[in-house]
């Protein structure tokens, strides 16, 4: 009687708790919340400043005794006070009480597929004491399935990557459980190291992470390299069988792949120390990221490896679905296609497809169970 009491007046919630942003459903509304998963903090009295977009306004651009700091590492927490109270931010902004007893929300988190039960426990302590009444986990890439609509109930293969800020899931998903995962540290921050290394290694010039990013979103490429390569190769080729016919070709495909990218790239020069700007191009930061690229189009080959025929085989119909933001890096689909030889795709609006999953769990719970990782084993021993 009185789950049936709170079951009409509780707004249950999901949260996809992300390294770089997280976002929270809210049961019968939708998507109310989008924001940075960034806290700035003042070291002199403890104070929390700001959360989400206030608080990434500030990163890089404050004093020194004001710290924007991100709660979560690699998609797991780091400060654990922290994260609580950022949780804490968040649910209260999307809850809003209809009456003035109404009970606190049950809550669906998203979470990395390889993350140890120390830090499954980690996020569930703070969730609950963050306000959350019952809190259910469920492991991301499991979540980005349902949001893509996936048929991941059924005996069938779905293989889904999930390239977020923290960390790279691959998964395959049959008959609502992960048959096969993989959990790499290495995601759309990574990127942004990397093309930081590039500036400073490659150019002499010191630039900070929302400037990296922005290079990456702009003008950042997973193919491009590859492309020049097999362009170049193709060429030799047929220098060897057809000079009049190769001359031709060169232009044709020069004017094809001479089609490149700029961006100015502002910093501070590491020789003078003054501050600088450059001419940056698409190739240069496909170059910077191809290493963590490969390592990831790496991972996802000995996943296929590993799948059992008949899953592959129904994956090889499907395809790979590609979910989070760092699928929208330019080509990427194309160089997984091309390296796998599988039809590889990006779901529709892949930056909310963990949080519409989870959301579509909160809506109906106990419909949606054998999806939720088993708390039980999260239970101290009595």
């Amino acid at each position: 009687m009185l789950n049936k009491l709170f079951k009409t007046f509780s707004q249950d919630l999901a949260i996809d708790l992300g390294t770089a942003n997280s976002l929270v459903y809210v049961k019968g509304q939708g998507i109310v919340i989008s924001e940075p998963s960034v806290v700035a903090i003042n070291q002199r009295t403890g104070r929390l400043l700001a959360i989400g977009n206030e608080a990434k306004k500030m990163v890089g651009r404050t004093p020194a005794h004001i710290v924007a700091t991100r709660p979560l590492v690699q998609g797991v927490i780091s400060d654990f006070e922290v994260a609580e109270q950022m949780l804490r931010y968040f649910i209260e902004k999307a809850y809003k009480k209809r009456f003035i007893l109404a009970p606190r929300p049950r809550v669906v988190i998203g979470i990395p597929c390889g993350v140890t039960e120390v830090e499954k426990k980690a996020v569930r302590d703070a969730t609950m004491n963050a306000g959350a009444r019952d809190v259910y986990l469920i492991e991301q890439p499991v979540a980005a399935a349902l949001g893509a609509q996936l048929q991941i109930q059924e005996a069938g293969g779905n293989f889904i990557v999930d390239v977020g800020g923290g960390t790279t899931e691959i998964a395959v998903i049959s008959l609502g459980g992960l048959v096969i995962s993989k959990s790499l540290r290495i995601a759309g921050d990574r990127l942004n190291e990397d093309i930081i290394n590039f500036s400073r290694e490659e150019c002499k010039l010191l630039i900070g992470e929302r400037t990296a990013e922005e290079l990456k979103i702009r003008i950042g490429s997973a193919h491009i390299l590859n492309q020049l390569n097999e362009e170049a190769r193709v060429r030799v080729d047929k220098n060897k069988t057809n000079k009049d016919k190769t001359n031709k070709d060169k232009k044709q495909s020069s004017a094809k792949i001479s089609e490149k990218l700029e961006m100015p790239m502002r910093g501070r020069n590491l020789i003078t120390g003054l501050p600088e700007e450059i001419i940056i191009s698409n190739y240069d930061i496909s170059k910077a990221m191809e290493k963590s690229i490969k390592q990831i189009i790496g991972n996802i080959k000995a996943t296929i490896e590993e799948t059992p025929p008949e899953l592959l085989a129904d994956i090889m119909s499907n395809g790979i679905y590609l979910a989070g933001g760092g699928s929208l890096i330019k080509n990427l689909d194309i160089l997984i296609n091309k390296e796998t030889k599988i039809p590889c795709k990006i779901i529709d609006d892949p930056l909310t497809a963990v949080v519409r999953g989870a959301g579509m769990v909160s809506e109906d719970i106990d419909e949606l169970s054998n999806v939720l990782l088993n708390m039980e084993d999260l239970e101290p021993p009595k």
